[in-house]
C-alpha cells in the first residue's frame, strides 16, 4: 500500500492498523506499506525501513522522523509554531 493514510482521519488509521494487526498475525499475509504516518509505523510487530540517505535501513519507531515530529509537536505545540513563525517572517524579509 502506498500511504493508505492520506485521506484517513487518526480514528480511520487506528481501525486499518487493527485490519493490517489481523491480516498479518493470520500468517498468511504479508503487508508492505509507504507511510508517513506515526500512527501505521506502530503496528505490533513490523520491520520499519528508512530510505533516508538514499539507502534502506532498520530503524526503530522512535528513531524515525515522523515519530519525532508528532511526538514533539503533541508535547510542546508552542516551540513547533515558534519556529515555524520564525521561518515565515524570515521568509518575509527575504
Amino acid at each position: 500500500m502506498d500511504e493508505p493514510e492520506a485521506a484517513l482521519s487518526p480514528q480511520r488509521q487506528l481501525t486499518l492498523l487493527a485490519r493490517m494487526a489481523r491480516l498479518g498475525a493470520s500468517g498468511k499475509v504479508q503487508i508492505i506499506v509507504a507511510t508517513h504516518s506515526a500512527i501505521l509505523l506502530t503496528l505490533p510487530g513490523a520491520t520499519i525501513l528508512s530510505s533516508d540517505g538514499g539507502h534502506l535501513a532498520q530503524v526503530r519507531l522512535e528513531d524515525t522522523s515522523h515519530y519525532q515530529i508528532t511526538r514533539g509537536i503533541l508535547e510542546s505545540p508552542a516551540r513547533y509554531w515558534k519556529h515555524l513563525l520564525r521561518d515565515d517572517e524570515a521568509a518575509e524579509e527575504e
